[in-house]
């Protein structure tokens, strides 16, 4: 049988990796990581036991548990939330990054050009 939790060294591995201080193992970004490790070993564990709806079940919870953690971290702390997502490479880094165009190229006005509809023909 399986145990879908982590060891104790990955665990520790994770929390000295993502502590905002010395000392800290509960911090939403610590959580964030964990349950994101646990995640991706459950993922694992379903793609070679796809019937396993028990586990599959505890795969949504922790799902579930990490977004309101990231919603309360987003609300709380942007700067800290943006940079845990980036790190972890989940999908809301991609989202960041296309919502915020690169700023430093600056096209000047000549060079945009208006595009005009070319008329219909009739078939």
């Amino acid at each position: 049988m399986h145990v879908f939790m982590l060891n104790r060294d990955k665990k520790k591995r994770i929390i000295k990796k993502y502590q905002v201080h010395e000392g800290d193992t509960g911090s939403t970004e610590v959580q964030v990581a964990i349950l994101s490790a646990e995640i991706d070993e459950l993922a694992i564990h379903l793609k070679m036991h796809p019937k396993d709806h028990s586990s599959r079940r505890g795969l949504l919870r922790k799902v579930g548990e990490r977004r309101r953690l990231l919603r309360y971290l987003k609300k709380e702390n942007a700067a800290s939330y943006e940079e845990l997502v980036k790190k972890l490479k989940l999908k809301q880094a991609k989202q960041l990054l296309q919502q915020k165009p690169d700023t430093d190229v600056d096209v000047p006005e000549e060079e945009i050009t208006d595009v005009e509809d070319e008329p219909e023909t009739e078939q």
